[in-house]
Order: structure tokens, then sequence, then C-alpha cells
């Protein structure tokens, strides 16, 4: 497959028009020099649509698209699991975490680490955040990118990926998370339009131009397999979602810890006008989680009746591409690139968060805050160069990097969780407790991955955030009492929500309950 002259006259204008907005909103912010809050919370002052559509265009990216549909043609809607239920998580964020968060005026997760517990837990993680966003996070995007973009466009990868790269660098170093937050508004609807006409093409494709309808009957009918939501133990693909743990086990732990305590998603709602602002912007996010199986699982699935002899699955969602007329393949070509720049921008500016307001600034106390959004810019350069360099070293070797990605990440996030719930909800729990769960998740993992190779691993995540939550116990109790805890005074926090945002609720809930009955 290869675009037209009319598909790369569209990608074009894409680029420049995104580089023109994302330049005039900056400019229009802000006339003077840059202070922290400015660049790295967008003057917290971002409205509830762009912190939905910046928390999914975060989120949907290349791994997403193109991983994520790999696996829904190795496994089928099954690994829709992941966003059904982000979708009743965010829920929980909004109504529990934010409260906490937006009361303390965090800047960053390792800051609220701090005021809870002490420098210790804050650098520790800290540390850890940054090689995880570098070293798995931003390779994984830039080298699922840059293959999509080889395969779509005919360019070499490596190319691709510092396109890729220099693209986000170009509309997001300057205007920072603002200038990110309100283009990913249109990144969000490219990206949900291009899905949406994709997955009606296949399966209007699949039905012999009979229509979405027909063409859905036949694909349940030619892959039965691919639609089951619960996967029995005879199933190939147990290990990856084992059954009812899907439900009820570790993918909550991921979850938790993903939408709730990870930099570069709860970045957003940091950044809200207010609390009642931010939880709007979670449920509408919640309610784009719900659609994106119809965009990135179901052309996978499609591409096992259209394509049924690819080399990898990760080539589905590409290969689908070809079935896009002229200039309407190269919009969505645009969306594929949209959604992969944002969530590098969104990466990096995470990133530059971290590394300038937790370590750097810590050391090099005192300086204007000029200097500081300057040190961010070039922790953000930094960064993408690391990973331009480790990306193909560390993933060449994988067909479904999506997998992979949990698997790694699955190694230390119920740690993580088991930290920010521990101090968050028990005032007893000490910076020992907090780092003795930390270095325990990484130890129960390997010992797991070791001792019981069979058991699956959405199943380890949770046996071993169990055994973080008893080992943070136990510290806490053979030491002392907390030296800090002037973050959480739970009698001065409100979990009470507005009336639009229960029914919201209620309507995630519905609607899964619904989803999970019929395709069980």
């Amino acid at each position: 497959m290869k675009l037209e002259q009319l598909d790369i006259t569209v990608f074009i204008a894409y680029v420049i028009g995104l580089l023109c907005i994302a330049l005039w909103i900056s400019r229009n912010d802000h006339k003077g020099d840059r202070n922290t809050e400015d660049y790295f919370l967008a003057s917290k002052a971002l409205p509830w649509w762009a912190i939905g559509a910046s928390l999914i265009a975060s989120n949907i990216s290349a791994e997403q698209i193109i991983g994520m549909s790999g696996s829904g043609y190795a496994i089928g809607l099954a690994i829709a699991s992941y966003e059904w239920m982000a979708a009743i998580t965010l829920i929980l964020v909004g109504k529990y975490l934010l409260p906490i968060f937006l009361k303390n005026n965090i800047f960053t997760m390792p800051q609220y680490l701090e005021q809870r517990f002490d420098s210790r837990v804050k650098t520790t993680l800290a540390l850890f955040w940054l090689a995880v966003f570098i070293f798995v996070n931003l390779t994984s995007v830039l080298w699922l990118g840059g293959l999509a973009i080889q395969t779509v466009a005919g360019v070499d990868w490596m190319f691709g990926m510092i396109f890729l790269a220099v693209l986000s660098v170009a509309y997001s170093l300057y205007g920072g998370l603002k200038a990110v937050a309100y283009t990913d508004i249109i990144q969000v609807v490219l990206l949900v339009f291009g899905g949406l006409f994709l997955s009606y093409l296949a399966l209007d494709t699949i039905a012999g131009g009979e229509g979405v309808l027909a063409g859905f009957q036949t694909l349940t009918e030619k892959a039965p397999g691919h639609f089951d939501m619960i996967l029995s133990r005879d199933n190939p693909n147990y290990m990856s979602l084992p059954g009812i743990s899907v439900l009820i086990g570790g993918l909550w732990v991921m979850n938790v810890g993903y939408w709730g305590f990870n930099q570069y998603i709860i970045q957003r709602a940091l950044a809200a006008k207010s609390i009642q602002e931010a939880q709007k912007g979670i449920a509408f996010a919640a309610y784009l989680k719900l659609l994106m199986p119809i965009i990135v699982v179901l052309p996978g699935i499609a591409a096992l009746i259209l394509y049924p002899d690819l080399t990898a699955p990760d080539q589905a969602y590409p290969s689908m591409m070809s079935l896009m007329p002229v200039g309407i393949k190269g919009l969505v070509f645009a969306a594929l690139v949209a959604a992969i720049v944002s969530s590098l921008a969104s990466m990096t500016n995470s990133i530059s968060t971290i590394f300038t307001m937790d370590i750097y600034r810590n050391i090099v106390p005192d300086r204007s805050q000029r200097h500081y959004v300057h040190i961010g810019r070039i922790s953000t350069l930094v960064s993408l160069g690391i990973a331009l360099l480790m990306a193909e070293p560390l993933l060449g070797k994988f067909d479904q990097a999506f997998q992979y990605i949990q698997e790694f990440t699955g190694l230390f996030s119920p740690g993580i969780t088991a930290i920010f719930l521990m101090g968050m909800f028990w005032k007893r729990t000490t910076s020992a407790g907090a780092l003795a769960s930390a270095l325990g998740s990484a130890v129960f993992s390997f010992a797991f991955m070791f001792l019981w190779p069979t058991l699956p691993f959405m199943d380890r995540i949770g046996i071993v955030f169990i055994l973080c939550i008893g080992l943070s116990v136990l510290v806490s109790l053979n030491g002392g009492k907390p030296q800090s805890d002037c973050s959480v005074d739970m009698s001065d926090i409100s979990f009470q929500t507005q009336r639009g945002f229960n029914l919201a609720a209620l309507g995630v809930t519905v609607i899964l309950i619904l989803l999970y009955t019929i395709w069980w």
C-alpha cells in the first residue's frame, strides 16, 4: 500500500495546520515569559472538554492503535477489556482520587509522595517514572509509529520515528501543556472519525457491500472465537487474559495505577479550572473509552478475515488502511500520526515536569521560573533523543508490542498502586512501608515469573498487589510513626460529586453490564 498524491497533500495540510494552531495557542496564551504553572499545568485553566479529549489523545497512541489492533487480530474482542474496564476506573479516579490531588495543589505524582512521605520516596519513584517513560513508553510509541509510517507510506521506519519526534517537539516545546491539550481536541476528532470510518469500510467489505450490520454478523460467524470477552482455560491466549480475573483481578490494579497515578495521564486533570471541571472531563473521557474498541480492536478482528496471512499481528491496522479511498486515506493516516505525536508530546511534557520539578529543582534551587521552563525544554529534547536510539534494540523483536508493554509495567504497577492507596487511605503508612512496597513489587513479580511461570500475568499482578499491601502494613507497624502526614486530612476532602457526574457514572456502569452480558 502507498499514499497517492492527494493523500500526501491532505497529510501535509494537516501537519501545517496543526503547527499553526499550536503556535497561535501558545502566543495568545502568554505574552511574556512562562512560569512553571503556565508551562507544565496550562495555568490551571483547562476546561472539561479539553481535559477529556487530551486524556484520550494521550492514552490512544501507536501502542494502542497498532498494538491493540494486533491483539484484536491475535486474541479477539477480549482485549477490549483494557478499554471498557478503564471507563469505570476513570469514574472512580474522578470521584475518589482527584479531590485529594487537587486539594493539595499537586504538580507531579512524586511531589505528592514527598508531601505524604519524604524525599526518599519521591526521588525513588521520580527516577523510576523517568526510566519507564523514556525506555518503555516513548520507545514503544516511536517504534510502532515508525513501523506504521513504513507500512502506509513506504518511508523507512527510522526516518518515520525521526519525523514523529520532530513534529511532537515542533508543536509542544514552546507552548507546553496548554498547546498539547488544545491541539489534542483536533487529534481526537480525527482519531474517532478515522477509526469509525475504517471499521465501517471493513465491515462493509466483509459483507460484500451489504452494509455494516451484515458485515458484523458475517464477522461473528467466521471468527466466533474472537468474540469471547471472558476466555476459557483452554484458550491459547488465556495467559494474557485469564478469564474472570479480567473483571475482578489484576486489571483493576493496572487501571487504577495508570489512570490515577500516571503523571502523563493525570496531569491533564491536575490542570483543570476546578474539581468539578476535572470530573466532567474525566466522565467525558470515560465515554470515549467505551467507544475505543470499535476504533482500535474491531479493525484488527476484521483483518483476520480480510488479511489472514499477515506475518505479524501488529501489521493488522496499517494493512486495513488500504481499504480507504484516495484522500480519505491521507486523512486517516493523519489521524494515526495525530494520535502518535499527541502521546509523544504528552509523555515528553510529563518527563520534563518530573525531571525539572522533582529532580533538578532540588539540586539547583532558587532559580528563576524562566530557568526551570528552559530546563524542562532541554529535558524534552534529551528524552526523545534517548528513545530514538533505544527503540529498535528494545522492541524490534516483539510481535505484539501492546502485550510487551503490559508485561513490563506489570512488574511495578502493583507496588506503585499500593503506595498511593495506602498513603491516601491509611495514615499509619510510613516511608519505610512505602519503599518496601516499591521494592517488594519487583521482587515478588520476578519470583512468580521464575517459580510459577504458568501463572497468568494478570493474576500475578493481583497477588503481588495484595502482598505489597501486606508488606507495607508489616513494615509500617514495626517502624516508628510517620514523620510527615500533612497532605491527607480526609476530614477536609469531600468526595461528593455533582448530579451530572453521578448520572454519567450510572450510564457507564449500565453500558458495561450490557456489553459483558452480551459478549460473555
